[in-house]
């Protein structure tokens, strides 16, 4: 059982920048770095999205078209947080974002991931 909880959303004006944090830990202590990572964003009305996808050694990532050269996904397993780092935000960017991990690294064809955070919100103003 792996427990992930988001935390970096906010207000930010069009532009800007946010850096998204995921801290993950386990029920029996046990290794989360033996876990792909990835981060997904609802906005309103709309499906929830694949952002940004690590592999557990950091070694591979993939992005959805629309963050590409824009967001950068990141790990640090000694201190099992994951990073969304996210630059040139507009307002298309406006949703609940949440981290997941799952034995495979996530693409854009992902739907499903085993584990969820809440989720944290990001809003871009005009």
């Amino acid at each position: 059982q792996v427990q992930l909880v988001e935390s970096g959303g906010g207000l930010v004006q069009a532009g800007g920048s946010l850096r998204l944090s995921c801290a993950a830990s386990t029920r029996t202590g046990s290794r989360y770095s033996g876990y792909a990572m990835g981060w997904f964003r609802q906005a309103p009305g709309k499906e929830r999205e694949f952002v940004a996808g690590i592999s557990w050694s950091g070694g591979t990532t993939y992005y959805a078209d629309s963050v590409k050269g824009r967001f950068s996904i990141s790990r640090d397993n000694a201190k099992n947080l994951v990073y969304l780092h996210m630059n040139s935000l507009n307002h298309d960017d406006t949703a609940v974002y949440f981290c997941a991990a799952d034995a495979s690294i996530p693409t854009a064809a992902t739907k499903t991931m085993r584990y969820w955070g809440q989720g944290t919100q990001v809003t871009v103003s005009s």
